[in-house]
């Protein structure tokens, strides 16, 4: 019976990983959609996001049938319980690439030429990302709090963006619109790094039964 619980374990692990790959591959394709001005990196992000949804259903299904079906000691347990929170963290991170993208395509930013520091942002959050769902499947604890200090560096990108935008605003009132599209993507990429936090502390709960800092 332990061995069969392993290798359900094992599997639960592998569709972590295929989540998390699912999104990063849906913020990278954001972020391309916002490198080229492409309106059409829309419907390409939406159907990521769609299997993103279908994932987080059959991991959840997964978690249930082990907690119902074996006998989990507590380190189990604590595995399980915390896929079931962080599937609702990645989720999230799908439907906020999803935003950013739609927000491309409406064309407002297509030849802004002040994207890059948030290009920097998102490749910063979709780092934290990757990490977190690596500490997952390593129990890395370590790895798990290196993804947290990552939080840092997406706040300052986000801080420095948001006053560079408000300059911008003082300058080019034509160009407020854009300017608040700007604003929103950059935002969407500071709440993926905050969602990249919850995963990381909840990996760092599995491993150490301790839950720290509050979830965002």
């Amino acid at each position: 019976m332990r061995l069969k619980f392993d290798e359900e374990l094992n599997n639960l692990n592998r569709e972590m990983i295929l989540m998390g790959s699912m999104c990063e591959d849906a913020i990278n394709t954001a972020i391309r959609a916002l490198i080229k001005g492409d309106p059409d990196g829309h419907k390409n992000v939406s159907a990521i996001v769609t299997e993103i949804s279908h994932k987080e259903r059959e991991i959840e299904d997964m978690c249930l049938k082990l907690l119902m079906q074996q006998q989990p000691v507590a380190t189990d347990l604590r595995t399980i319980s915390s896929a079931l929170k962080m599937v609702s963290d990645l989720e999230r991170i799908g439907d906020q690439s999803d935003d950013i993208a739609e927000i491309v395509s409406m064309q407002n930013i297509s030849d802004a030429d002040d994207k890059y520091e948030i290009l920097d942002l998102g490749q910063a959050a979709s780092r934290m990302v990757t990490g977190a769902v690596d500490a997952f499947v390593k129990r890395d604890e370590k790895a798990a709090r290196e993804v947290i200090k990552e939080d840092d560096t997406v706040d300052d990108y986000f801080d420095k963006i948001k006053k560079e935008l408000a300059k911008s605003i003082q300058t080019d009132e034509a160009g407020l619109e854009k300017t608040l599209d700007l604003l929103m993507i950059s935002k969407y990429f500071e709440r993926i790094g905050d969602h990249a936090v919850n995963i990381a502390q909840w990996v760092i709960f599995s491993v150490t039964g301790v839950l720290e800092g509050n979830t965002k």
